[in-house]
């Protein structure tokens, strides 16, 4: 398998029936005249992987070279950290040439993201962790390359991976040389590209997938909708209830994710120009397709367990219904997530006045303030310690499946 060639394992894949209708995307039809490439073109995302990167990590698998990689990896840290020594040339050679920001990159746009993101800090948390973090547990596609790749048998340890790039991602030096964003992308971007090679040799993997080759560029726009987009448009929900966004903060917000995308490997030509292109394009790609299943179901259990492990003041019929609440019933009840009305109920009341006292516009503190804020905190201290511990947490090269598989 791993010798045919991509169109080939499509072509496969649809003979072996592995391709459902219900959960494959429609045909493409999102122009690029709404990208920051700003061309007026028509290309499928989810026909693009990552030809610069794809090959390169395939030959470090088939080698037995990527353990030294992850090796040498483990001393590259800070964006502005030397790259180290004793890497494949290929790897070098590649890394020297994506190891920079876009030239469309605005540097005044970044910090204004950096200063929003250090002031939404609490809010950014709560929707990353119970809200994307959740959501993505209901993308099919995603929840099946995650259980059945090699992180999918250790939660924990992946959740804390994913925490790290979003904590790197929202650092007030992020982009800079003191920060880690850069270089977490770098790895996350080859991580993928092993998955992508690895995958496909797994018989449980095809035997659930539609898509046979994963993480196509389609693919990781999803995972941005989810994230940025979601978070975006809740933020602006919830600006009804005080919280203050302004137009340029919402724009380097944006930005930020833009570069976010670009070192990830995303084609210039996908990635949105601007909020109301992202929005648009998240109810093509991302709205229609959530669904539940098997695997995600159990993901979904294994992270809200995952959340209950950290101390936040509530019980955990209060946690699930806040999931509920920033997602809807209707992702709830696919999750098969318990109901507990008593909780719910105090959620729709003293949210939104926990949001008007936080934000100064409103002079009484609601009696249900300090389990809000005590929940709340308790997320944010979960993102901020990865899921394990206030230390780095290395994001390396999978040389396998999920175990047993």
């Amino acid at each position: 398998m791993q010798n045919l060639n991509r169109r080939s394992i499509l072509t496969l894949g649809a003979a072996l029936g592995l391709v459902a209708a219900t959960e494959a995307p429609k045909a493409w039809a999102w122009s690029s005249a709404g990208s920051i490439a700003g061309t007026d073109t028509v290309t499928d995302p989810w026909e693009v992987w990552d030809d610069d990167t794809d090959p390169l990590v395939a030959a470090l698998l088939d080698n037995g070279q990527v353990p030294a990689v992850n090796e040498a990896f483990a001393s590259w840290i800070d964006n502005g950290d030397p790259l180290p020594g004793g890497l494949p040339s290929e790897l070098t050679s590649y890394l020297m040439e994506v190891n920079t920001l876009p030239s469309w990159a605005d540097p005044v746009k970044l910090d204004r993201a950096a200063q929003f993101n250090k002031r939404m800090s609490m809010y950014l948390f709560l929707l990353y962790g119970l809200g994307s973090g959740i959501m993505s547990t209901v993308i099919p596609r995603e929840a099946r390359n995650v259980y059945w790749s090699e992180g999918g048998a250790d939660m924990q340890a992946r959740a804390a991976k994913t925490f790290t790039y979003g904590y790197d991602l929202s650092a007030l030096d992020a982009f800079k040389p003191t920060g880690k964003f850069v270089v977490t992308s770098h790895k996350t971007r080859l991580t993928h590209a092993a998955v992508r090679h690895l995958l496909p040799q797994s018989p449980a993997w095809l035997a659930a997938t539609d898509n046979p080759i994963p993480i196509s560029n389609g693919d990781i726009l999803i995972t941005f909708h989810s994230l940025g987009t979601y978070v975006h448009g809740k933020l602006r929900e919830w600006r009804g209830w005080g919280l203050r966004m302004s137009a340029a903060e919402e724009e380097a917000y944006l930005h930020m994710w833009q570069v976010a995308l670009h070192l990830l490997g995303v084609r210039d030509e996908f990635i949105p120009a601007t909020w109301a292109a992202a929005h648009e394009q998240s109810r093509y790609v991302l709205t229609p397709l959530l669904a539940p299943t098997p695997e995600g179901i159990d993901l979904a259990d294994i992270l809200l367990n995952l959340v209950s492990q950290v101390d936040l003041g509530v019980t955990r019929g209060f946690q699930r219904e806040f999931a509920r609440y920033v997602l809807s019933d209707k992702i709830g009840n696919w999750l098969r997530l318990p109901r507990d009305y008593v909780s719910r109920g105090v959620i729709e009341v003293g949210w939104p006045a926990y949001v008007l006292f936080r934000e100064g516009l409103s002079p009484i503190m609601p009696e249900t303030f300090s389990t809000f804020d005590r929940f709340v905190r308790g997320l944010a201290m979960l993102f901020l310690s990865k899921g394990s511990s206030a230390t780095h947490t290395p994001i390396t090269i999978p040389t396998g499946n999920r175990p047993g598989t």
